[in-house]
Formats: C-alpha cells, sequence, structure tokens
C-alpha cells in the first residue's frame, strides 16, 4: 500500500479527556496508522480540564502568536504539544483562553452546551488547518471525528480550495453516537460567509441542527465512517445516496481492523 499523510483532526482523545469509544479510537488510530507506516499529525482542543503538568504539554513558540478573526473580534492561536510515550506519537493541542480556559468540554456542569459553541469550532478548525500551513506538511487524508471538528471540511473545499498545502485532501468524516441537542447559533451563516465560504454554499443549511450541519459536512467529504455501532443511521444512508464512500462500523477486536482504514484511505484516491 502507498504511504499517506494523515492529518486526524479530533474532538477528543484519551488519555486527555476520558476513555470512551471515540477518544479511544483517535488515540489508536493514530498509533495504528503510524504503524501502518502512515505519517501522521493528530490535534485536539486543550479543552481547560485537562491537566498541563500531569501530562506534560508545552508550548510551541514557533508555531503559536498567530491572531485569528472571529466574529470581527482576535482570538491569538496557542500551540501546544504532548507525547504518548508507549504510542510514540505527538498530540497537538489548539488552545485559546477566550474559548477553552473553562474547566469543560462542549457543556457545562448542568449539562447545558455552551453558547459559542459554533464559534469554538471555527477558531478549532481555523487553528489546525492554519497550524498545517505554516508546518509545509500536504497531509494526502484529512479525518475529522466527532461533531466539533465539522467545519474543517467547509474551510478545506471552500477558502483553503487553492492552498498548495491543502487543496488535493481527500476527506474523511467519522461519525458517532455523540451528537447536540440545542441547535447551534443562527449566526453561524454569517461568520461562516465571513470566514469566505460562499453564500450560496450554506443557503439550504436550514436550522442548524445536528442532522443538518453534518449532512452540510457529508456533502464536502470523500468519505464517511461509522465510527460507532450507533452512529446515525439517517446520516449513513444520505452519504451512500449522495455517493460518498461508506466505512461500514468495525468491531476494534477484529484482526484486520486497522487494515480496513488504511484499505479505506486508499480507495478514497
Amino acid at each position: 500500500m502507498a504511504h499517506n499523510k494523515i492529518l486526524y483532526i479530533c474532538q477528543q482523545i484519551m488519555p486527555y479527556l476520558p476513555e470512551n469509544e471515540e477518544s479511544q479510537l483517535c488515540r489508536q488510530l493514530s498509533q495504528a496508522m503510524q504503524e501502518h507506516n502512515n505519517e501522521i499529525r493528530t490535534f485536539m482542543p486543550r479543552y481547560g480540564c485537562i491537566n498541563e503538568r500531569r501530562n506534560q504539554l508545552h508550548e510551541v513558540i514557533r508555531l503559536s502568536g498567530m491572531n485569528l478573526i472571529i466574529n470581527d473580534d482576535d482570538h491569538q492561536l496557542i500551540i501546544k504539544v504532548s507525547s504518548i510515550p508507549s504510542a510514540r506519537i505527538q498530540i497537538y493541542f489548539i488552545d485559546n483562553d477566550d474559548f477553552f480556559s473553562r474547566k469543560a468540554v462542549l457543556t457545562s456542569e448542568e449539562g447545558k452546551e455552551f453558547e459559542d459553541n459554533d464559534e469554538r469550532m471555527v477558531f478549532f478548525a481555523r487553528g489546525v488547518l492554519e497550524t498545517v500551513k505554516k508546518l509545509q506538511w500536504r497531509p494526502s487524508v484529512v479525518h475529522c471525528h466527532g461533531w466539533f471538528s465539522a467545519i474543517a471540511p467547509l474551510y478545506l473545499r471552500n477558502m483553503f480550495k487553492d492552498d498548495p498545502v491543502l487543496c488535493d485532501s481527500k476527506i474523511v468524516v467519522s461519525l458517532y453516537e455523540d451528537s447536540f441537542t440545542t441547535p447551534l447559533d443562527a449566526n453561524l451563516v454569517e461568520k461562516l460567509c465571513n470566514e469566505g465560504v460562499p453564500a450560496e454554499e450554506l443557503q439550504n443549511l436550514g436550522e442548524l441542527s445536528y442532522e443538518n450541519l453534518m449532512r452540510f459536512v457529508i456533502d464536502n467529504a470523500d468519505g464517511v465512517v461509522a465510527g460507532s455501532a450507533n452512529a446515525n443511521q439517517t446520516l449513513l444512508a444520505y452519504a451512500r445516496e449522495q455517493g460518498k464512500k461508506v466505512l461500514d462500523y468495525q468491531s476494534p477486536e477484529a484482526e484486520d481492523f486497522y487494515d480496513n482504514y488504511d484499505r479505506f484511505y486508499e480507495e478514497l484516491f
């Protein structure tokens, strides 16, 4: 098999967040694809609940310091990195005091989704892609995990479509059991237009529910993966209807689990 450069954009990764189906797969997939002789870069948000000292995060000065304008406000991009010695992989973290200093992930202690999750998603996606550009590292595959990474495919297909580092990347989206219940801020459409996504691309988005957003993301993807046995079946059916390559749910206990992912990436080309 050809060796790919794979960019993983992850909502969560263990051991930095509690172990669950998604956080475990993101950690193991990064390691396994590297062991399959692929070159990888893996990113996640530096949520405020992540203990930097215990997990030995440190700032990458040469990559930090850029200001990203989100909804007319400047937000400083901080890049941190940590290693998982047992896996021999590095994890890059997107950090910013405005969006990620709170001691929570996507919801408050009461379980209420943060009202600015839309802007946090935008900052995360922009931060990852701007950092990859700065690294001059050209991924052949960009694999997005979890709905919090959902803005990245829209950027890749629009504002980064002519960028020499990112223009040729194949886009994969993994669907999990996770979702959000309260629609995102209706002004997200305007914010995305301001970011360079054409208004005509967004006119059919409608209410910013989980399913509507992910349908739009699937439209911009080359492949879709059922990361969970309980992934949204309506969205998987939609992906097939749109002619997208779909990797059905794979049991992590299966002997060919990671080989199937490797083959799926190859089939995108």
